[in-house]
């Protein structure tokens, strides 16, 4: 799956980026954030495609979940949510879908 450079999320553009640490309160043992004020999702860059595929999830979940208004979403929550989102996209062509409403008449 490839991850995107950019997502929508509740009409709010996130711009995806890998990168070579990711450091919160001084701490830089992360694999991932989702800076809400930037509207960033954030993928350390060094982790395995697979590794990078659920970060993304999980951080998306955190988007989400921010953007539906909950600015404070429970941590075990986002990982199962995360979790599944990633299963779901993950093993279902969503692609035709994609142009759906673009063919009704």
């Amino acid at each position: 799956m490839k991850i995107p450079e950019k997502i929508k999320v509740a009409g709010v553009v996130y711009d995806v980026i890998k990168r070579p640490f990711i450091e919160i309160d001084s701490n830089r043992n992360y694999q991932g954030a989702c800076t809400y004020q930037d509207t960033e999702i954030s993928i350390l860059d060094d982790l395995s495609d697979e590794r990078k595929e659920d970060v993304f999830f999980h951080e998306l979940t955190h988007a989400i979940f921010y953007e539906a208004g909950y600015e404070e979403a429970d941590e075990e929550m986002v990982n199962r949510i995360g979790k599944v989102l990633h299963q779901v996209f993950k093993d279902n062509d969503l692609n035709q879908y994609k142009d759906f409403t673009k063919k009704r008449v």
